[in-house]
C-alpha cells in the first residue's frame, strides 16, 4: 500500500510506531546538518525530518532533490517534536524518515500553494488543479459535499424519492437561452439542454411518484453577470396534493436543518413578505433583511413645495442611514458620485442631515424648512445623529437605484455579517411581467405557474393584476430557492399559453405532451428549486459560488483551463450536418 495513514492522523500517541506516509511537498528547509519537509494531503500536514545523526547520506541527498509538489512516500519512525506547532493538528510530532520514493517530479508551480497564494484569479482559474490544492478551495468544495449530502438525507427522511431526468431534451420557446447540441442520426433536428427539469417533474407527479427531488445540472446560455455561470446545479424538488403551506412548511424545514447541521445556527422565525410591500419597502424582490433602512415614500411631504426635480418625479423615496450623520461633506459627495454611475443611473442625490440637537440641515435648505425636514425624518425613521438619503424619478427606476444605494451602504457599514442568517419568504408575485419592448406579456416564473385562486378571469381586462401561486426564498439578500403552485388541468394550462401568445397549433408543438399527460388524472401539485451553488456560498460565509464549483467559468463563460467553447473541425461540421467553416 502507498499509506498506512493520512498526513493529519499521527498524534503523540503513535510515537515509536512505524509508518508509510504519501502525498506532496509544501515545502523543504535545508540546514545542511538537517532538513525538514511539510507532507501535505487533502487531511493534512506531517512534518518529514532528515539528518545528517539518524539518516544515511544518500538518503539526505535524495531529500535535496525534493522540490515543491513533488509527490513522494516516505517511510519511517513517528518521533517527538522538540519545537511543537500548536498550529497543526500533528504538531506534537515529526516522522524521522528510512526510506524515500518520489513517485512523480513536479516543475515549480506557476503560484504558490498555500492558503495566501501569489495567484491572481485568471491564472489560478488556467491552473484549476493546481488551486485545488489549497486548503480554503479544498475546504470549500469538502463544505459543498456537506450541504449536499445533509440535502438528500432531510429529504429522503421526508419520503422523498431521487429520480434522474434526462439532459437532451426538446427546446424552449426561449430558445435563444438553450445550449443545443445537434443530432447526427436526425439531420437538421437538435436537442436542447435543460435550463431545469421543470416538465418532466411535473410529469413524474403524474406518474404518481408523489415526492421528487435531484440535485441536478442546469444550463442557461445567456449573457453572463458578474458571479453567474452557464451551467449550474438546483436542488430541483416537486410535491404532489399539496398546497402553497405545505411547500413552505417543508423546505422551511430544510433550510432549519441546513443551517443547524452545517452552520450550527437555530433560526424559529421565517417572516413572509408580499413581493409588492418588497418593492415597496427595499426595491427588490430578495430583500436583506439584517438590516433596516427600509425605504420611505416621500411624495406627499416633498412635493409641494417649488423644487421641480421632486415635484415632476413618479415617486420621491428616501432611506434613513444609521450614524450617517457623521459622514464629511467629501463622504457623501462620493456616495453621490456612486449612485449617479451608470451601473447605478441616478442623476443625483438629495439628503438631509438628522443632528443631535434635533435640527435638520439638507443639501436643499433653500425650498424646504425645518417642519418639512422634520417630516422626511419621521417617514423614513431616521433618529438623531442619521442621515436622510432621497432619490426621485420613475417609480421602478428609483426603486432599483435605492436598492443598489441601500445594498451599498449596510455594506461599508458592515450590517451584512456573514455568520447572521435572515431567511425570508416572498409570496405572491404578479403571474405575468410586461416586457416594455415588445409591449406583450410574458412569464414571471414559466408558463406551469397557476394563478392564485379565483384570479385566472383577470387574464383577459387586467392581466397585469394577477397574482401567481409563487414564492422565492430569500437568504440575506439572495434568492436561494423558488417555485410555484402548477397548473394541472389541460384547459387552464391552454388558457394560460394562450395569453402568452402561442396559437393552438405551437401550443401543441412545444407543450403537447404536458398537456395530454394532464387528461390522465394529474395531480394537484408544485414545487421548488434551491439553486445549491449560491446556497453552499451563502452558508458558507461566501460571496462567490465560483469557489464553492470544482471547475467554474470565468465571467465570459469560458473554461480557461481546457479552453472551451472550441470551434469544431471541419469533418465534425460535415458529420452533424453543420455549415462548414471556410
Amino acid at each position: 500500500m502507498y499509506r498506512t495513514h493520512n498526513n493529519g492522523s499521527l498524534r503523540a500517541a503513535d510515537v515509536n510506531k512505524e509508518v508509510t506516509l504519501a502525498g506532496w511537498v509544501q515545502k523543504s528547509r535545508d540546514k545542511g546538518f538537517i532538513i525538514w519537509v511539510d507532507l501535505r494531503d487533502r487531511y493534512g500536514m506531517t512534518q518529514l525530518v532528515f539528518d545528517q545523526e539518524r539518516t544515511d547520506a544518500a538518503l539526505m541527498e535524495e531529500a535535496r532533490k525534493l522540490g515543491r509538489e513533488f509527490v513522494i512516500q516516505v517511510t519511517g519512525t513517528v518521533v517527538e517534536r522538540d519545537s511543537k506547532n500548536p498550529n497543526i493538528a500533528t504538531g506534537d510530532i515529526e516522522l524521522l524518515v528510512s526510506k524515500l520514493e518520489i513517485l512523480n517530479a513536479s516543475l515549480t508551480p506557476p503560484f504558490t500553494i498555500e492558503d495566501e497564494t501569489d495567484g491572481g484569479e485568471d491564472l489560478r482559474m488556467k491552473y484549476r488543479y493546481l488551486d485545488i490544492r489549497r486548503k480554503p478551495v479544498r475546504e470549500s468544495l469538502i463544505f459543498r459535499h456537506r450541504v449536499a449530502l445533509e440535502v438528500r438525507k432531510y429529504l429522503s427522511e421526508q419520503d422523498f424519492i431521487e429520480v434522474e431526468t434526462p439532459y437532451l431534451i426538446k427546446s424552449t420557446p426561449e430558445g435563444a437561452r438553450d445550449f443545443v447540441v445537434p443530432s447526427r442520426m436526425n439531420e437538421g433536428q437538435f436537442y436542447a439542454l435543460p435550463q431545469s427539469p421543470q416538465t418532466f417533474k411535473q410529469l413524474l407527479m403524474v406518474g404518481g411518484m408523489d415526492k421528487y427531488f435531484q440535485i441536478v445540472k442546469c444550463f442557461r446560455d445567456e449573457d453572463l453577470r458578474a458571479d453567474r455561470q452557464p451551467e449550474f446545479t438546483q436542488i430541483d424538488c416537486e410535491m404532489a396534493f399539496v398546497e402553497q403551506e405545505d411547500i413552505l412548511n417543508i423546505f422551511e424545514g430544510l433550510t432549519r436543518h441546513l443551517l443547524k447541521e452545517v452552520n450550527g445556527v437555530e433560526i424559529e422565525k421565517f417572516p413572509r413578505m408580499l413581493y409588492d410591500d418588497a418593492m415597496r419597502l427595499y426595491g427588490n424582490d430578495k430583500p436583506d433583511i439584517r438590516f433596516g433602512m427600509k425605504f420611505g415614500e416621500l411624495n406627499e411631504v416633498a412635493q409641494h413645495k417649488d423644487f421641480g426635480v421632486f415635484n415632476n418625479a413618479e415617486l420621491v423615496v428616501g432611506i434613513a442611514v444609521p450614524g450617517g450623520n457623521s459622514y464629511t461633506r467629501k463622504e457623501i459627495d462620493k456616495i453621490i458620485e456612486w449612485v449617479k454611475r451608470p451601473q447605478v443611473g441616478a442623476l443625483g442625490m438629495v439628503y438631509s442631515r438628522c443632528n443631535d440637537d434635533g435640527s435638520f440641515k439638507s443639501s436643499v435648505d433653500k425650498f424646504y424648512d425645518q417642519e418639512d425636514l422634520a417630516k422626511w425624518a419621521e417617514v423614513t425613521g431616521a433618529q438623531k445623529g442619521d442621515l436622510v438619503c432621497i432619490l426621485s424619478g420613475e417609480t421602478n427606476k428609483v426603486r432599483a437605484q435605492m436598492s443598489a444605494l441601500r445594498m451599498e451602504l449596510a455594506e461599508r457599514l458592515g450590517l451584512r455579517k456573514p455568520d447572521e442568517f435572515a431567511p425570508l419568504w416572498v409570496i405572491d408575485f404578479p403571474l405575468l411581467e410586461l416586457d416594455e419592448e415588445t409591449g406583450h406579456y410574458h412569464a414571471m416564473h414559466h408558463p406551469f405557474t397557476s394563478p392564485k385562486p379565483g384570479q385566472i378571469e383577470l387574464l383577459d381586462t387586467k392581466p397585469g393584476e394577477v397574482k401567481a401561486n409563487a414564492y422565492d426564498l430569500v437568504l440575506n439578500g439572495n434568492e436561494i430557492g423558488g417555485g410555484s403552485i402548477r397548473i394541472h388541468d389541460k384547459e387552464t394550462q391552454a388558457i394560460m399559453l394562450r395569453h402568452l401568445g402561442f396559437s393552438e397549433e405551437e401550443a401543441k408543438a412545444q407543450f403537447g405532451f404536458l398537456m395530454d399527460a394532464f387528461e390522465y388524472g394529474a395531480p394537484p401539485h408544485g414545487g421548488l428549486a434551491f439553486g445549491l451553488d449560491r446556497l453552499v456560498a451563502i452558508l458558507g460565509g461566501q460571496e462567490t459560488i465560483r469557489d464553492f464549483i470544482a471547475f467554474p467559468k470565468n465571467n465570459s463563460g469560458r473554461d480557461v483551463m481546457i479552453d472551451a467553447p472550441a470551434p469544431l473541425d471541419n469533418e465534425q461540421l460535415q458529420e452533424l450536418n453543420l455549415k462548414l467553416r471556410g
